[in-house]
């Protein structure tokens, strides 16, 4: 596990949930972590929306003063440099969706570089309109990639069709992604799922991920 752990990817594949799952899992591993909200875009879902469940673990969230406003302002706190160089916490790093996303990233890159102990993840979904195929998926992996001015070291795959994601689903999403790490050369560091689906396919797909949804997902799919 390295000490800096970033996750990037196409708007709405789903990296914010994971990396609130990969920094509580870490967390509960006995170690001391901190998350980035590193999303100045401002989507929907934010990692501030999980704070008080963060805080609840002891976990410190890093995020913009604009974060879960209307304004869509690049403002980051210095904090992150912080976060960045404080080698006795662990750091989790949600990068902004795409390559419009990524750029705030590169201002903290040659410091990330620098230190060389990072996974820079990238979280596929087949199942969002512009990443159905590898090759639109690497597209867009090489997009990021320009913008923040750090490759790649892996790849998530969080395939998922929401609440109608099953067993199948994940399974189903294994060739789009062994041909994904064959045309990046990178390998597969884990494959993402909801508790539910987790138990059906424990022992059957290797380095699976139990994630869990944000509470504000439920509560759009409620409305």
């Amino acid at each position: 596990m390295k000490r800096i752990t970033l996750f990037a990817g196409h708007y709405g594949s789903g990296k914010t949930c994971i990396a609130v799952s990969y920094a509580e899992y870490v967390k509960k591993m006995g170690n001391k972590v901190s998350i980035v909200d590193l999303d100045i875009v401002n989507p929907y879902f934010r990692t501030k929306d999980s704070e008080r469940e963060l805080a609840e673990l002891g976990i410190e969230l890093v995020c913009s003063d604009y974060a879960n406003t209307n304004l869509d302002a690049p403002a980051l706190p210095k904090e992150i440099y912080t976060a960045i160089s404080d080698k006795s916490h662990y750091l989790v790093i949600d990068v902004g969706g795409d390559d419009r996303g990524a750029v705030a990233l590169g201002r903290y890159t040659p410091d990330i570089l620098e230190e060389n102990d990072y996974d820079m993840l990238f979280v596929a979904n087949c199942c969002r309109p512009l990443t159905k195929t590898p090759e639109e998926a690497l597209e867009i992996m090489h997009e990021i990639e320009a913008a923040s001015h750090i490759a790649f070291t892996g790849i998530v795959n969080n395939s998922n069709l929401g609440d109608e994601t099953t067993a199948e689903t994940v399974k189903e999403s294994g060739g789009y992604i062994k041909r994904l790490s064959e045309l990046s050369g990178l390998p597969v560091k884990m494959t993402t799922c909801t508790k539910e689906v987790y138990a059906r396919l424990m022992g059957e797909i290797p380095d699976l991920f139990e994630i869990k949804l944000q509470e504000k997902y439920y509560a759009v799919r409620k409305d």
